[in-house]
């Protein structure tokens, strides 16, 4: 049997599927476009099954994974609510095997990187974490006792979504305040933006490290707000460690370093108690398909 496994990570701007093998390399990729938010679910599920076809063209694997920008149900079957797609009720995992004829499991896509990094990476040797994705949004996981916890609907870490602001920017799920408007990368282009700087994504990353005012403040601002947030997820569920994965996390100490004190200064019981540690993702960006595809190969047992 192949010891081979696809995973497809689906965030809210793009879609990377992968081929994974047991040690949580990824041999070989399909990269593509998230379609925007306002198109039908089935052309989302068009762009995954072409690019896990093309993989399939080049490579043996009985498994699907998808980790998808989403609440996902405790079934790890339907994807209930996206807030950056048009995913409601979805019926994910059924719809891609039926095209596929392969079995295909769904879960959030945090969940996925946080097992990745449990199995591959930054929590290799701890049973109590947290995983923060910031990407188009900001995705939350938990690991408790070595095992990936989901809660009762399935939808457990959905820290973004948590209220830090009352009455605040209004966010794409609907309510108002949500800390992914404060810290994200979307939140990180429009500070820049209000202060004047054209730059975008890596631009921005690599200007703030080049000593660029304007991009080192919109680090500095939104690293602020990842502490803020942490916080209250730390008084909550007291990990051993948090670790920063997605697209944002590549800017490393530019993000860290300000959330650290805002994290402390906010912390009930500091000074009597161990902080978690706070690292960025080991496996970088592709932690979600390689999560993904791990979990997948539960399928098989």
């Amino acid at each position: 049997m192949t010891g081979l496994a696809i995973g497809v990570d689906i965030g809210g701007s793009k879609l990377v599927a992968g081929v994974v093998d047991h040690d949580g390399r990824v041999v070989d990729r399909e990269d593509r476009v998230t379609p925007h938010r306002s198109t039908e679910p089935s052309v989302v599920e068009d762009v995954i099954v072409e690019a896990v076809q093309a993989l399939l063209r080049r490579h043996d694997a009985p498994t699907v994974g998808i980790g998808a920008a989403g609440f996902v149900d405790a079934t790890r079957e339907r994807v209930m609510f996206a807030p950056h797609l048009s995913w409601r009720a979805e019926p994910l995992a059924a719809n891609v095997q039926g095209r596929l004829g392969l079995p295909v499991l769904v879960d959030n896509d945090a969940n996925a990187a946080l097992w990745a990094e449990h199995r591959f990476g930054a929590a290799r040797a701890v049973d109590d974490a947290v995983m923060i994705t910031l990407g188009t949004g900001i995705g939350g996981a938990v690991l408790i006792g070595g095992r990936p916890y989901r809660g009762f609907n399935g939808m457990a870490g959905e820290f973004g979504h948590m209220q830090v602001v009352p009455d605040g920017r209004l966010c794409e799920c609907g309510k108002t305040g949500c800390w992914e408007q404060y810290c994200s990368g979307k939140a990180l282009g429009r500070v820049a933006a209000e202060a004047g700087s054209e730059l975008r994504g890596p631009s921005l990353t690599l200007a703030a490290q080049s000593g660029n005012p304007v991009a080192g403040k919109a680090f500095d601002e939104i690293g602020r707000w990842l502490g803020v947030g942490l916080a209250d997820v730390v008084a909550g569920l007291d990990p051993e460690i948090v670790v920063v994965g997605g697209g944002v996390s590549a800017a490393g100490e530019l993000i860290l370093g300000p959330a650290r004190p805002a994290l402390r200064r906010g912390l009930v019981g500091v000074g009597h108690r161990t902080e978690p540690a706070l690292v960025i993702a080991e496996l970088g960006p592709l932690a979600g398909l390689v999560g993904a595809a791990a979990l997948s190969r539960e399928l098989l047992s």
